[in-house]
């Protein structure tokens, strides 16, 4: 037996742990991880492997996989709904990332191809890393976040179309005539094949998987679409991760999907993490070192490069400066999907081995400082916003950076006072507007989606355009007028600003926040919030809440349990039972020893269909007690003697288990 192909996994994955595990304590995402890994164990590092066969074949078994769970978690709705963002934005942000690094590249040598090529690449963000970073600070439901992840999905779905027209760009393909009807010819087989498969083959086939009940055999199954997909484009001489892409198409629009993409999950990530070491392996360290200050040069010239086209597509899009700027430097590096296309560049010849080397080492670079870049971005975007702000005439300088006029609103009422102001148009936003029209509770809405603002303006909804960090955007909406402002939204440096701005302006305002961390409550506390409710708080004091009915604790020490909760917070709620004496509530399991309250339905034609409580005699006949009885909507607490049991009545009953048994046969439907 040959123990190399073996040997070399156990290697990769044991440098893999050790240097991960270190990486993780300075929260560097394992991308990065992987990439080292690579250049440590590479024939230009230590030395310990080489890129062969195995390794290639690892690590375009990645790729496949990559994109067929791309495709798989591809919700077509979904997209649809933010078609503007992800189709604009993202074919705007690789156009004129492309466009400014062909003008780059041309004026430093390089041909047109090679140069429009390098602007494709350097085009592509890493979706893996900037989520990551996302994810941990609780931010992709923010404004930026909302937005970077549009443009990253459509730059995850756009390698598709770069891999294809990577021959096309290098020459290779030049001969239309004849080209023309090949590409008709290959492109037709795609779609009939597309068709087919995604209406009956692939349904099928996993249908009947699944009435098997075996976990293995899906999980066998859907590898099996998945590959066959891959090496049927293939074999017409297109790339394999075209075909994965595709599979993951067909699988995700059926009921199918989740179960496949939970069965692929485990493979991707451990092709994936073979892949990235391959293009760690590939790093020359010795020609890293010896450029090193080129390199140093070039990222920041990337990034800048990055930042102007991100900032210039955002602004287009009408998202306001502080969102535009947060934007453009999380989408500052260049993504995995660049490795996966620069191999193509290489194989083609648009890249030399000397640029392909510099490529890689610019791109790990960028790669590693992007979670450093997104942490400190935040204050640099606040004091930029801060200067325009302050340097801006009136509203004139910087309409349609933050403020109404994109969609030539009205201004907010001069006239309104003692009013509500609730910013940000989220779940929260929509439920205290509904709460506030319906109390008769004067109201306006400031929000930061063009988008949303507009829809919501057609309703008749009192909403307007604004980034609410600026004073300007405030007063707009009257909030030295207002009574209380609520801060509904999901980024907590935004909340901090706006809490600051608007007690500035107005401080007897009252300021109710809503926050996810409770950590972020001394913060606010500080700036002057009035009223804070933290999210997970409040969803574990509802746990409670519930918690405690279930096991029939009285609602008034309910009551006061959460009140004390509230007031004085978790490190509470063991003193509230300890030292307080308060008791645990009534439990029929101990204070009534084999007593239970069971639910039973009356059947149709059943024993107590059409009859009194009083003719049955419930207590004395069957040694029970009807509490309460539902009737559709209807709940009958403690119902007398006269009252009439019908068809479909739900009885809530108090006995003995054994009794409660017993008498459920009396409830069920009589069947001639």
């Amino acid at each position: 037996m040959d123990l190399s192909v073996l040997a070399h996994v156990d290697i990769i994955l044991g440098f893999a742990i050790l240097i991960l595990t270190i990486f993780s304590k300075f929260e560097v995402p394992p991308v990065l991880g992987f990439l080292v890994t690579g250049m440590l164990i590479g024939p230009h590092g230590l030395g310990i492997m080489d890129s062969g066969q195995n390794m290639e074949l690892n690590a375009e078994l990645g790729v496949v996989f990559l994109l067929f769970t791309i495709g798989v978690d591809l919700s077509l709705k979904e997209l649809w709904n933010m078609k503007k963002a992800v189709l604009a934005g993202g074919a705007l942000q690789i156009l004129f990332t492309t466009a400014l690094a062909l003008a780059c590249c041309t004026e430093l040598g390089f041909s047109s191809a090679t140069s429009a090529f390098i602007g494709l690449l350097i085009s592509l963000s890493s979706t893996a890393i900037v989520l990551k970073v996302l994810q941990d600070r609780n931010e992709v439901d923010t404004p930026h976040g909302k937005t970077s992840l549009a443009i990253l999905i459509f730059q995850d779905l756009a390698i598709v179309p770069l891999i294809l027209i990577t021959p096309v760009l290098a020459g290779s393909s030049v001969n239309f005539e004849g080209a023309l009807p090949e590409i008709f010819f290959k492109g037709s087989l795609i779609i009939l094949a597309f068709i087919l498969s995604a209406k009956f083959v692939v349904p099928s086939i996993l249908y009947h998987v699944g009435k098997t009940g075996s976990k293995q055999l899906f999980f066998v199954s859907v590898v099996f679409i998945c590959l066959t997909a891959a090496v049927f484009t293939y074999s017409i001489g297109l790339s394999l991760a075209l075909g994965a892409f595709l599979a993951g198409i067909i699988i995700s629009g059926s009921q199918y999907s989740q179960q496949a993409i939970g069965n692929i999950m485990p493979l991707k990530d451990m092709f994936m993490s073979f892949f990235f070491v391959s293009v760690g392996m590939l790093l020359d360290l010795n020609y890293l070192l010896d450029h090193l200050s080129l390199i140093i040069l070039a990222t920041i010239a990337l990034i800048i490069v990055k930042l102007i086209a991100a900032v210039s597509v955002t602004l287009l899009l009408g998202c306001p400066l502080r969102t535009t700027i947060l934007t453009g430097l999380a989408l500052s590096q260049v993504g995995e999907f660049s490795f996966v296309l620069s191999r193509l560049g290489l194989e083609y010849s648009l890249l030399t081995q000397e640029v392909y080397q510099a490529f890689l080492a610019v791109s790990i670079l960028t790669m590693g400082v992007t979670p450093f870049l997104i942490s400190s971005s935040y204050r640099p975007a606040d004091f930029i916003v801060k200067k325009v702000s302050e340097t801006a005439s009136g509203m004139k300088l910087i309409n349609g950076i933050y403020s109404e006029p994109l969609y030539n609103e009205e201004i907010a009422e001069p006239q309104m006072k003692d009013h509500l102001i609730i910013v940000g148009f989220g779940f929260s936003g929509k439920t205290i507007s509904k709460a506030a029209k319906a109390a008769g509770i004067p109201y306006l809405i400031v929000e930061i989606n063009p988008e949303t603002v507009q829809q919501e303006k057609a309703k008749g909804e009192k909403i307007q355009y604004g980034d609410a960090t600026f004073g300007a955007v405030l007063e707009n909406a009257g909030i030295k007028n207002a009574r209380v402002i609520v801060i509904g939204i999901s980024d907590a440096v935004t909340t901090r600003k706006i809490v600051e701005t608007a007690k500035e302006l107005n401080p007897s305002v009252c300021t109710i926040v809503k926050v996810h961390d409770l950590q972020e409550m001394k913060r606010l506390n500080a700036l002057g919030a009035d009223e804070i409710i933290p999210e997970q708080y409040e969803t574990s004091v509802e746990i409670f809440v519930r918690l405690l009915e279930k096991y029939l604790v009285p609602k008034d020490k309910i009551e006061k349990m959460v009140n004390d909760l509230r007031a004085n917070g978790y490190r509470r709620l063991r003193k509230l039972v300890v030292d307080q004496g308060i008791d645990n509530g009534f439990s029929i399991k101990d204070e009534l020893p084999g007593v239970d309250i069971q639910v039973l339905k009356v059947g149709k034609g059943s024993n107590f269909d059409g009859k009194t409580l009083s003719e049955l005699d419930f207590r004395k006949k069957y040694g029970v007690t009807v509490i309460s009885v539902r009737r559709r909507s209807n709940i009958f607490h403690t119902p007398a003697g006269d009252f009439l049991l019908k068809a479909n009545d739900a009885c809530i009953l108090l006995g003995k288990n054994k009794d409660l048994y017993n008498i459920r046969k009396f409830f069920d439907s009589v069947h001639s």
